[in-house]
């Protein structure tokens, strides 16, 4: 597989960076060889050692030119409706195979770019050059081979003082009839005081393994604000890898929520880079995994500046023989005084081949903050289970209940109606919840 995406790169470099700054060009280069050097990571690797990629490496899959067209590939509003909030008005990105479908998004440059980064190579030219893969030289080798590969993904670009006056939901579509996998690149970038909310979802429309290897920068200049709600509930033979990384300046605002309740293996990177005085950050995340699954949630808040806040709630609930890690890492550098960070890890196992590895970890250099992490790996309250069924709920149901309460945490902050009743919708639809039951 290293040989194959190598080969790759090196066969189609010219037409990746046929639109590239020559330091683009040498950004690419220089990732690929940094992949070539180590490969991909393993188990020996600490930051990999509860998970292994050799299920997600096994397939073989058909690889085609990073930057060729979509030709007879093709999909109807009808074949996407029901994965889209379509109550709620907004932008939509559309990629399919990793090229974008314009058929089937809307887009505009009206004040601000909301569009792809197909596009922006050759429009967008000074942009690209100032932000892209600035963030992620020093990233494992997930990351450097999809800065090397990388041709499409979500571009959006708002000036200063201005408000995106619709959300943005980007979908990525895996189809065919072979194994695939696509590189995604996401880049965003706010101006000062400017405003954005994005929902991203990746999709496998195929009955063979897929994998998406995505990687998401976004920069946040003073006051900016940026809600990014990422739902993972994908196919049964889906894998997802996506490295997320959000810079804030002064007074910014970053809130992630990730719901990751399906697809077979998903590993998330959320960093969180606070680098001067004021910046807030919060994620929100949510696991609900069963049978085979694996999920992989590897966070960083890197507090750089003083005065700076983060919070951080991560749940999740296993079942059957799925598997659950979180890393949770806080660091805060010795300037970073009055720092207020605090973290929160709880997992329900449901059986006895579900398994959860957890570690929070806390570095802190400064004297003067307020830090605080906890991690716990329970059951259901039995307290809990035995009030509602003495009023009546059978106990599925019962159980059902109390694991769609523990979950409820993970959408805070999502303010759209229509939005919060489909992810509530979804989450007990997976934990077997009749909405319908009248207490």
């Amino acid at each position: 597989m290293n040989d194959r995406l190598s080969a790759q790169y090196w066969l189609h470099e010219k037409e990746l960076t046929a639109y590239s700054s020559e330091a683009v060009r040498d950004r690419r280069r220089s990732a690929m060889e940094r992949f070539e050097a180590v490969g991909f990571p393993t188990v020996r690797d600490e930051d990999w050692k509860y998970s292994s990629l050799k299920p997600v490496l096994a397939p073989h899959y058909g690889l085609r030119p990073p930057c060729a067209p979509l030709e007879d590939e093709h999909l109807e509003y009808k074949d996407i409706k029901r994965f889209l909030v379509n109550e709620l008005d907004s932008y939509r990105v559309v990629f399919l195979n990793g090229r974008y479908s314009s058929w089937l998004s809307d887009t505009t440059h009206r004040g601000f770019d909301v569009c792809t980064l197909s596009a922006a190579w050759k429009k967008y030219p000074e942009t690209i050059d100032r932000y892209f893969a600035q963030l992620t030289e020093n990233l494992g080798p997930l990351a450097q081979l999809n800065t090397a590969l990388a041709w499409d993904g979500l571009y959006v670009v708002v000036p200063d003082n201005v408000v995106v006056d619709r959300p943005i939901q980007v979908l990525s579509f895996t189809t065919g009839t072979e194994p695939r996998a696509t590189q995604i690149r996401n880049l965003v970038v706010l101006g000062v005081n400017a405003q954005a909310e994005i929902i991203e979802r990746h999709q496998s429309l195929s009955d063979h393994p897929t994998w998406t290897n995505a990687v998401d920068e976004a920069y946040l200049a003073a006051g900016a604000q940026l809600r990014w709600v990422k739902l993972q509930h994908d196919a049964p033979e889906a894998s997802l890898t996506q490295h997320t990384r959000i810079q804030q300046a002064r007074d910014s605002r970053a809130q992630v929520n990730t719901i990751s309740t399906g697809g077979r293996f998903i590993r998330n990177n959320l960093d969180f880079l606070l680098q001067e005085p004021g910046a807030d950050a919060r994620m929100l995340g949510l696991t609900l995994a069963k049978g085979k699954q694996l999920v992989d949630h590897h966070t960083l808040v890197d507090h750089q500046a003083a005065h700076c806040t983060s919070h951080e709630n991560y749940k999740g609930i296993y079942d059957d023989g799925a598997k659950g890690v979180f890393n949770g890492r806080i660091y805060v550098h010795e300037d970073a005084q009055k720092t207020d960070a605090y973290q929160q890890n709880a997992n329900l196992v449901l059986h006895e081949r579900a398994e959860v590895n957890t570690k929070p970890q806390l570095e802190i250099f400064a004297d003067d903050v307020k830090c605080s992490h906890g991690c716990t790996v329970g059951q259901l309250d039995e307290d809990a289970l035995f009030y509602l069924r003495a009023r009546g709920i059978k106990e599925p149901e019962a159980r059902a209940l109390l694991m769609l309460a523990f979950a409820e945490d993970a959408l805070a902050g999502i303010d759209h109606p229509s939005l919060n009743a489909k992810l509530h919708k979804l989450i007990a639809g997976k934990l077997g919840v009749d909405l319908t039951l009248d207490l």
